[in-house]
């Protein structure tokens, strides 16, 4: 039965019977058959058919939600049974908010060095997408906000304290506002912004600080990509809001300031997070311990603290 409930995620995953069938190496026919196989064991209808795959039946979403759970415990004792015949093995799966991905080094590196034989990947999310591949046994773990918006059935660990600035071209500010060494969130508020889009966390936190001050913004830009926001701040076309550990992996710019905002000062917790099961899922728990030896709040706070002295020397 394990093989069937894998190709019904495998259809729930592609929306498509011959796609499905090619990602799990085998014909359209044979995965047809057992699905249908799967209904005639259960009782029940569990694909909506017609020309193509139209969806999943009320039934169907229930064995579903099912099927996710057995796969994703199969593969948490497949990953049990070989750390105890060869150590920690695996590939672990992350999904981080993109304004934690300048941390993520921080968690990896302790994480590589203590257990050398799982291979990792981190993919940029929502904090909305992170909490879908929780549920649905896509990721293992993530990092993302752990008191804004936070996530259901998780364990956490904070990591970090986020904080935010304002990154504008020194040429759109006062020389006494730069003086004074940091901004309002209502000063903010009236320069062309280029900010994240509303599907991102960090997004929906700068809309709540401005509105704090009554001020709706409307940005002349959106993007996903912090990066980006770095970029279009270089170019001249509009001022952001940035948290402070992007500081830490851009390069300073004699045109560019970088200040903290105030009125209000805003922070929030950025952690670990994965699914609250038990026994709880073996490569999550070895990220876990790796990183609450890391000390990755110092070292982030560290980071920002010196990449900042270059931006201040910057706006002299």
């Amino acid at each position: 039965m394990f093989r069937k409930f894998v190709y019904l995620l495998a259809l729930a995953r592609e929306k498509h019977f011959g796609r499905a069938a090619e990602s799990c190496h085998v014909s359209q026919p044979t995965l047809s058959n057992a699905i249908r196989q799967l209904e005639e064991e259960l009782q029940v209808p569990i694909v909506e058919r017609g020309q193509k795959f139209e969806g999943f039946t009320p039934e169907g979403l229930k064995v579903l939600e099912y099927a996710r759970r057995i796969v994703g415990e199969r593969d948490n004792l497949r990953h049990e049974l070989l750390a105890l015949a060869q150590g920690v093995t695996g590939h672990l799966r992350i999904g981080a908010i993109p304004t934690a991905l300048p941390v993520v080094p921080h968690v990896l590196t302790p994480f590589t060095s203590r257990f050398p034989h799982i291979r990792s990947s981190v993919v940029s999310l929502s904090s909305r997408e992170i909490q879908r591949g929780l549920d649905e046994f896509e990721l293992d773990a993530a990092i993302t906000y752990l008191d804004n918006e936070p996530l259901n059935n998780v364990r956490t660990l904070p990591l970090y304290t986020e904080r935010y600035h304002l990154l504008a071209r020194r040429d759109e500010l006062p020389e006494e506002l730069i003086a004074q060494g940091a901004v309002p969130w209502e000063t903010a508020a009236s320069l062309r912004l280029c900010l994240l889009t509303p599907d991102m966390q960090n997004r929906r936190i700068a809309d709540t600080a401005f509105r704090m001050t009554g001020r709706t913004v409307e940005p002349a830009m959106e993007t996903n990509s912090i990066v980006t926001l770095y970029t279009i701040v270089r170019a001249g076309n509009c001022a952001s809001i940035v948290p402070g550990q992007l500081l830490t992996f851009v390069p300073p710019h004699p045109d560019i300031v970088a200040l903290p905002l105030v009125d209000p000062e805003l922070s929030h917790v950025v952690g670990l997070a994965y699914a609250d099961r038990d026994p709880p899922p073996p490569l999550a728990k070895a990220l876990a311990v790796a990183a609450s030896d890391a000390d990755i709040a110092q070292r982030v706070a560290i980071g920002v603290a010196d990449a900042m002295i270059p931006w201040r020397v910057a706006i002299r």
